[in-house]
């Protein structure tokens, strides 16, 4: 309430000015200005903490005019903000049915009952807007950004990309990396169809885009396991480590399948040695404690992972050492090591094991376009004590 009261502030203080200057205007003659009893009314309104009427009031005393566009835009953007959306649509309508505005602020208005309507979901007259706003060649950048929103929203990627492109030049400012991932659903589109075809032109159009798009490596090593091409499916897998390392545990486990369908599980464990030495996260070194365990014992297991939770601290590797721990203890080691445990798997429950590098959304599922502040390719996984 309090915020309201202080956006609306400048309102009230601009109604009064105008208010008081329309007065002066009528009667120049008088030596004092007198303003409008409404004004005040208004002010009364807001220093008794009733906003929403004092709104109505201002509203009242604002005609349409050069100097009052402004004031109205300020005020359908403050009842959207507010989640009044239908408000917001009657003043920027209002706006526009006026004859006597310049070119720049009909389009303005109409840029703003654009978003008004995308706010309440009506995507398809919002649409119409922003093209209209296009066709007037002011507010470009904003109406493109829009518009490009609108097409994600409704899923229809090739109009999504074809205003992405042109946004791209509006700005000046790459977005291949968003445009990949425009490429990437569409490939997904054509798995869901069975239609491989679709998916691998979709997929070399990402790639062609941003080379270092992980999203697309791991769709083109879905489609080379269906062409049962295992060897191709292994090197796209890999190649995600040199696109971004900090979406490798999200290719061991399918890499690890491919391995072993070839009958080549020894090569995997020497690459998960190199990954585990070369980089940070847990993944590999617990990939590659559980093939240890199954072909040396879970004694040596035991010792390789110990000497590497030395150099990286994990709530996930402390909870599968004391696993592996477990299994032959006895008595009262066995029942501290059950209670560790229980504080582990305790950490562990429920945890979040992504997050969003721009808004900070958390999640345990992998979202390629976060699902708070629609960014794309911004959700990662958490790396740290209790994550990679």
């Amino acid at each position: 309430m309090q915020g309201l009261l202080w956006l609306l502030l400048p309102v009230a203080a601009f109604s009064g000015w105008l208010a008081a200057r329309r007065e002066q205007r009528r009667n120049r003659r008088e030596p004092a200005r007198r303003l409008a009893p409404d004004y005040f009314k208004g002010i009364n309104y807001l220093l008794n903490e009733q906003p929403d009427k004092a709104i109505e009031v201002f509203i009242k005393m604002l005609e349409v005019d050069s100097e009052t566009v402004e004031t109205h835009l300020a005020l359908g953007n403050l009842f959207r903000k507010r989640g009044e959306v239908d408000r917001a649509i009657a003043i920027h309508q209002n706006l526009i049915a006026r004859t006597n505005l310049t070119d720049e602020e009909r389009t303005l208005a109409l840029l703003e009952l654009g978003i008004d309507f995308m706010k309440s979901g009506l995507l398809d007259r919002a649409e119409g807007l922003f093209n209209q706003v296009l066709g007037s060649g002011m507010y470009t950048r904003q109406a493109l950004s829009n518009l490009v929103d609108i097409y994600q929203q409704e899923q229809d990627w090739p109009r999504a990309i074809d205003y992405a492109r042109r946004l791209e030049t509006a700005r000046g400012k790459s977005l291949r990396q968003m445009i990949s991932h425009f490429y990437c659903e569409q490939a997904e589109e054509g798995l869901r169809a069975g239609d491989l075809r679709k998916a691998r032109q979709h997929i070399q159009s990402a790639m062609d885009e941003d080379p270092r798009c992980v999203r697309a490596s791991m769709l083109a090593a879905q489609v080379a396991q269906k062409d049962g091409d295992t060897e191709l499916a292994i090197r796209h897998y890999e190649r995600i480590e040199h696109q971004d390392e900090e979406f490798l545990p999200e290719a061991i486990e399918p890499l690890g399948r491919c391995y072993a369908a070839l009958g080549r599980s020894a090569e995997f464990f020497e690459y998960l040695n190199q990954l585990a030495s070369r980089h940070r996260g847990i993944t590999p070194v617990l990939a590659v404690t559980e093939m240890v365990a199954q072909r040396d014992g879970v004694a040596l297991a035991v010792e390789y992972l110990t000497a590497a939770l030395r150099k990286r601290t994990s709530t996930r590797g402390l909870d599968r050492l004391i696993h592996y721990t477990l299994m032959h203890a006895e008595g009262k080691e066995r029942e501290n090591l059950q209670l560790l445990q229980e504080f582990t798997s305790k950490l562990l429950e429920n945890k979040s094991v992504y997050r969003c590098n721009n808004c900070g959304f958390m999640g345990r599922l992998l979202h390629w376009q976060c699902p708070g502040c629609k960014r794309w390719n911004s959700v990662k996984p958490i790396h740290g004590i209790e994550g990679e």
